[in-house]
Order: C-alpha cells, then structure tokens, then sequence
C-alpha cells in the first residue's frame, strides 16, 4: 500500500505564501525550460532574475528571533528533477543568513497531467526525511498551485516535532497564496460532500480540515461526491 502524506489542520493567522514573480515573467524567460528539468545553472540564472527583494524582506520579518531553517521542496516528477526551489531556497540562504536543511525529500513521484484540479487532489506529494524537533521553518518551491504540496511537507515537519512559520515560492496563482480555508468554504465543502469525508480520509489520511483553501474551494466546486471520488479513484493514484 502505498504512503499516505502527513497534514495537520491549519492554525489561524498562517500567513499566505510568499511569491517572488508573476507567473508569466517566470515561464517566459529563457532559461526556465531548462531549469524545470534539473539544470542548476540555467535555475540559478532564473531565480537571479525574479528573486523579489521586497519578499526577501517580508520573510526577513517573519523569521526575525527564530533562526528558521528553509526546506526546500525537492520535487520528483517524470521529466527530472525540479532544482529551482533548491536553487531559490540557497538564494535565500546567502541574503538571510538561515539554514538550508539538507534532509528532507519528496519520496514519490507525482505526474499531474489531464483534468489538473483531480491530478493534485488525487496524486499528493509524500515527504520523508529527518525533522529538527523544536526547530522553526519556513517551506520553499518553485510553484503553489493548489498548496497541496506545502500542506503535506508542513505535514511531515510538524509531525516529527518542528514548527512551520510559513512559505514561499518564485511564482504561482496568487488565488492560491493563502492556504489556510475559511470556516464558510469548509462548512459548504462538507454540505456537499460530508458523505465522502470519511472514505477521504482513508485514501488520504486525512479530512476536509487538513485542505487548503485552494482544495477546499476545487472541492466545493463539485457538485455530485460521487464523481468526485469516481474521478480521483481513476487515477489511482492513492
């Protein structure tokens, strides 16, 4: 059976995601393509151009006294190994003077691909690697679509004893920056869908209170549970 990600539900006031760059300034510049499939010079090239100093800023701020650590997402996919979130996440490192852990991994492979929305709900990301108990951290990547993935590593570090301060990533939908739902979507989500909460639960090892705000709004989105489940059971994924 495979791995289940780890997600804790979200304690109020979790500060949106930090984002660099607009989408398009970032997909369109021409060391991107390279970057996406593991090329560190070509990454390193990109985030030099759309590291944002102001964000660099805001997150100066939100670790200010607690000396966090940046996790970086080492993503796995199918075409390579993404670097740029490893690579932004060292480009952090030398402005702020934080730690970068170097233990922590995505496990699996994850391939999103046709209707994207059930892709990221039904392929989730699993984190494994060692977790400084006690310590605080702040996660990187190189893109936040849903948040799923930030969910599931914050999930990962808090079950092993640390503490999350928040994220950033280089671009992503800014409709996606704030990860932590509100009680109105969660309450409409389980109105729609609360008969398929406890089968969510155990192909995800986790329910409705451990969404982001971007899942719970796809969720709500839905009109039939049925479909919904017959459509990331499809997958097979989980």
């Amino acid at each position: 059976m495979a791995a289940k990600a780890s997600r804790s539900p979200w304690e109020q006031g979790f500060p949106p995601v930090f984002i660099h760059a607009p989408r398009l300034e970032v997909t369109t510049h021409p060391w991107f393509v390279a970057a996406r499939t593991g090329d560190v010079d070509a990454a390193a090239l990109l985030v030099a151009d759309t590291l944002s100093g102001e964000v660099t800023d805001r997150l100066a701020q939100l670790g200010e006294g607690k000396n966090p650590i940046l996790a970086a997402v080492h993503a796995r996919k199918l075409e390579g190994l993404s670097v740029v979130g490893a690579v932004l996440a060292s480009g952090l490192q030398q402005l702020l003077g934080w730690e970068m852990d170097t233990e922590l991994v995505q496990a699996n492979i994850v391939d999103h691909h046709g209707d994207i929305g059930i892709s990221r709900l039904a392929c989730q990301a699993v984190f494994d690697g060692f977790v400084q108990a006690g310590r605080a951290y702040v996660l990187v990547d190189d893109f936040i679509g849903l948040g799923g993935t930030m969910a599931n590593l914050r999930g990962h570090i808090l079950r092993h004893g640390g503490q999350v301060l928040g994220a950033t990533v280089l671009t992503g939908k800014p409709a996606a920056a704030a990860l932590v739902p509100d009680a109105a979507t969660l309450l409409e989500a389980r109105s729609k869908h609360g008969s398929i909460e406890s089968w969510w639960r155990d192909q995800f090892g986790f329910g409705f209170d451990c969404l982001t705000a971007a899942e719970a709004g796809f969720v709500v989105g839905n009109k039939d549970s049925a479909d919904l489940r017959a459509r990331i059971e499809a997958l097979g994924c989980a």
